[in-house]
This record gives structure tokens, sequence and C-alpha cells, in this order.
């Protein structure tokens, strides 16, 4: 496990949301900016919005920061929208590239609807690397993070394992069309293939805290019979859970969902939840600068042929839940 420095003193920046959509007319393409080795660039690690989650991904790159030859050579900002609207997620990067940064590494919030506009920071010259979430059909150099078609696989597993006789379940995520939900949601689909479970709905939040588990308390309202919520987005998890509790449901209504909010973890250990499957944010992170600050200092050594550098999920089940919160633990500098 790589040591951890201290917290960064940063704050997460904010700012007001314009709209999410590229640029209708790209400049003409322009060499990425880069600058020599022992100069330091500005580089920024943008988050698609501001839940629990990223506070691991947030002390791996403030590991990365400690790293000798990535302090000399790079300055890094921690973004974080507190919104979790591409919009905002635009204005907080366009305003990072008006302040000199030349290369970001970006969750996208709406791939499908930011590839435009990926593409025309691109053209002017600006690095961009997506992590968490892809754009796959953008021009960024490189993705980082889970295949989460994989991990949708897995959930898929544990919900057949929570359910087999089968039963009828609801999905609950921020933003369908965000990529890592859709191929989440596809392997998903793709598991239970063949299987007595039936998918009735997928409902989304805008990844507003309330209305999540809004959803998730009048989906049970409204089928009685359901065997299964399953969340897709780290705070889907806790949302769904409190629902669950407040519908005097809990082990009634099976619970699978993703990553590693306290809250799921604590449900995990009581049983109300079946399973979570975890993603390592903090390499995420760690990786994340140091190959951003690589390729803007003309190092493109470590970028993957195809494109693409997967970090293994973990299913995270009553069995391991007291080793994986250990190791959180130490993850999170506590």
């Amino acid at each position: 496990m790589l040591m951890l420095a201290g917290c960064s003193t940063e704050s997460p920046k904010t700012g007001t949301p314009t709209d999410g959509g590229g640029s209708s007319t790209a400049p003409a393409a322009t060499t990425a900016k880069t600058v020599a080795p022992g100069t330091k660039a500005k580089i920024a690690f943008v988050t698609n919005n501001s839940s629990d989650y990223w506070t691991i991904a947030r002390k791996g790159v403030e590991a990365a920061q400690k790293d000798p030859a990535l302090a000399a050579n790079a300055d890094v900002d921690f973004i974080m929208p507190g919104e979790g609207t591409a919009a905002q997620q635009k204005t907080l990067v366009e305003d990072e590239v008006t302040k000199g940064v030349i290369g970001i590494a970006i969750s996208p919030v709406d791939p499908a609807n930011q590839t435009e506009w990926i593409n025309d920071l691109v053209s002017r010259g600006i690095t961009v690397v997506t992590q968490d979430s892809d754009a796959p059909t953008s021009k960024r150099i490189c993705y980082i993070g889970t295949d989460n078609h994989a991990a949708g696989v897995n959930a898929g597993n544990e919900i057949k394992k929570a359910l087999p006789n089968g039963g009828k379940i609801v999905l609950f995520v921020g933003k369908s069309d965000a990529q890592n939900a859709k191929d989440r949601i596809g392997g998903i689909t793709d598991a239970l293939k063949g299987s007595n479970i039936t998918i009735l709905d997928t409902k989304t939040d805008d990844a507003d805290h309330a209305r999540a588990k809004a959803n998730a308390a009048d989906v049970l309202t409204a089928n009685p019979d359901l065997a299964a919520e399953v969340g897709i987005w780290s705070y889907n998890g806790p949302a769904i859970l409190s629902a669950v509790k407040d519908a005097n449901k809990v082990g009634k209504v099976k619970i699978v969902c993703f990553d590693e909010e306290d809250d799921t973890l604590a449900g995990i250990k009581t049983g109300a939840i079946s399973a979570t499957i975890v993603q390592q944010p903090y390499q995420f992170g760690f990786d994340g600068v140091k190959l951003l600050s690589d390729i803007v200092h003309g190092d493109k050594s470590k970028v993957p042929a195809n494109g693409t550098n997967f970090i293994d999920p973990q299913v995270i089940n009553q069995s391991n839940v007291d080793a994986f919160k250990v190791k959180l633990a130490g993850l999170r500098g506590k």
C-alpha cells in the first residue's frame, strides 16, 4: 500500500453553470501543449460530483503530489463540482484553462454530450485523460479506471446470489447516460440474462442525494412485491438503505450497490446490504495525475497502446468487509 501524505489545503472549487455542450465549431487542431522536464506544469483532477467516494481519490492525488518527481514537475488542482452537472464541470474546467492548466484528468458527467467539448479542449492544446467514467469516442489520450461492464457483471452475479428464486428489481443512478452508468447497467443486464430476475426500471436523480432516497422510497411504495433495489453510483447505496429501513423492509428487499461509503459498509456488516462492488479511486487519483504529468512533459511511454488502463474492482460482502474497512481506513489516512 502506498504511503499517504497529509491533506491538501485546497478546497473544492465551485462555479456558475453554463451549458454542458461543446463549441459548434472547433478550432483547427493544435499540437498538445508541453513543458520541459523540471518545469512545473499546471494540471487538474476533475471529479463528477462531490460524493465521499472522491475523498479517496483525493488522497491518491495528494500522495502523488508528495512524490519528488511529480512535485518538481506539476502543480495539481483538485476540482469537485458541487452540483454534479456537466454544465458546472465545463465552467470549472474552462476556468482552470484560463489559469494556465494544460492537462486535465476528468470523470465526464455526460460523455455523449461532452465529447465535442473534450475534442475542443484537445484542439486548443489541452491534454485530456478520462478517469472513473470514460468518453470513449472523444480524443482523450487515455482512460484510467474500472472496467465498468465487468463490474456490472460482478453486481449482476451478486444480485443472483441474493435472489436465488428470482424477482423484480429496480436500478438507481445519478445519470443513466454517464459512461460508467451505461457500462455497469449493461453488465448487470448481461449477467441476469436467462435468470428469473426482471429489471422493472432505472430511476435517475441527477446526483441529488435527497431525490435518490425519495426515488428508492417511491419505488418501494409502488411495488410491494419488489425483491431488490440496486444502487449504481456510490451514494445510491446509503440512500436505498435509508429508504428500506424507513419502510421496515430490511432483509425483505435485498440491496446490491457500488462503492465504499461508510453507511454502505455498515449495511453490509449487519446484513442489510448483500454486497457492494468497490473500485480503487485512490489509484485513479495517484495514477491519473502521474500519467498526466508525464504526458504534458512529453513522455507518453506509459500510455497503454489501446488507450485503456483498467484497475480491477472488488466484491465486498460480510466475509471480507472487516478487512476491507481496515484497508480503507489506511487509504483515508485514519
